[in-house]
């Protein structure tokens, strides 16, 4: 058997200014992308086990948007400081602490790590060639071993990375 990881990019956020990175807002623009990603994962019954999000505003706020949209209670979600700033293995840390009765696992959070999670569990050759693999909003979904443990360089499948800019084309 195998688990899947949904690895989802927080909205598009308000520039960075004097306020302090961690407090940034989504942008409007950014809520509507989070909400589109949502619908659309509830049109194809992508219904998680569990949500883990980066406590970022820009982060926890598009992760109870999507949840909005699922009928799942926001209080549900699982904030996690180490998806926030803290590098690619720290997140493997998060996947590893992962329960194995979860088989469905929401991750939602920033750049550079989610890309760099990415690009480290999935073969190159299977990753699309666009000219930015991983923009606000995009959802990749990924097939990975039984056992996060011990996650190996090109262990996972890439199932589909989903930008809401293609949704939003498709509905209009």
């Amino acid at each position: 058997m195998s688990r899947e990881l949904w690895i989802l990019r927080h909205g598009k956020a308000e520039p960075f200014d004097s306020s302090e990175d961690y407090d940034r807002p989504l942008k409007k623009r950014g809520k509507h992308d989070a909400t589109r990603i949502g619908e659309w994962m509830k049109e194809g019954l992508l219904l998680p086990d569990v949500v883990i999000s980066s406590p970022a505003i820009r982060a926890i706020t598009t992760a109870k948007i999507v949840c909005e949209v699922f009928g799942i209670d926001h209080r549900h979600i699982q904030q996690e400081k180490r998806l926030y700033d803290e590098g690619l293995v720290r997140v493997k840390s998060v996947l590893a602490d992962c329960p194995a009765s979860f088989s469905r696992v929401l991750l939602v959070g920033h750049n550079p790590e989610l890309e760099d999670l990415i690009t480290y569990l999935v073969n190159e050759t299977e990753l699309p060639d666009v000219k930015k693999l991983f923009p606000t909003a995009a959802l990749a979904r990924l097939i990975l071993p039984d056992d996060w443990s011990q996650l190996d360089k090109g262990c996972a499948e890439l199932l589909s990375i989903t930008y809401p800019k293609s949704l939003a084309e498709e509905s209009e």
